[in-house]
């Protein structure tokens, strides 16, 4: 975890947001939002931004974690239940892989362990190794 960590680390929107990597491992990881009142839409409940943004960022983590870099080319999310509580978290895991491209669910969890959204993504693999 620790180069995958340290990489992600410097996500400067993730931190803004208040999120953080919990677990990586290859084609897998998982990522914690604390939810803040910044985090609230005009009708009380948690944006769908900051849940689609807290998936992102564990799609990134997970893509990247086998080293090479993987940038998204597809990105879309299904919210089931407002998020209750005042953690998310979210569990990406690897579906599908290749030299090039690769598939990814990601489903987002309250603190009552409800899922809130499931988000799928896609993800080209460039040659290059994530850097440090």
């Amino acid at each position: 975890m620790d180069r995958t960590a340290k990489f992600f680390g410097r996500d400067r929107f993730a931190a803004l947001a208040g999120i953080r990597l919990v677990e990586v491992a290859p084609g897998r990881a998982v990522a914690e939002m604390e939810v803040s009142d910044h985090h609230f839409n005009a009708v009380d409940v948690v944006h769908g931004g900051a849940i689609f943004t807290l998936a992102d960022f564990a799609f990134a983590a997970a893509s990247n974690s086998h080293g090479q870099v993987a940038l998204a080319i597809n990105a879309s999310i299904s919210y089931f239940h407002p998020a209750r509580g005042r953690k998310l978290t979210a569990e990406a895991t690897e579906v599908s892989a290749n030299n090039r491209l690769a598939s990814y669910n990601v489903d987002v969890f309250d603190d009552e362990q409800k899922l809130v959204a499931r988000f799928s993504g896609m993800v080209y693999r460039k040659k290059e190794k994530i850097g440090l």
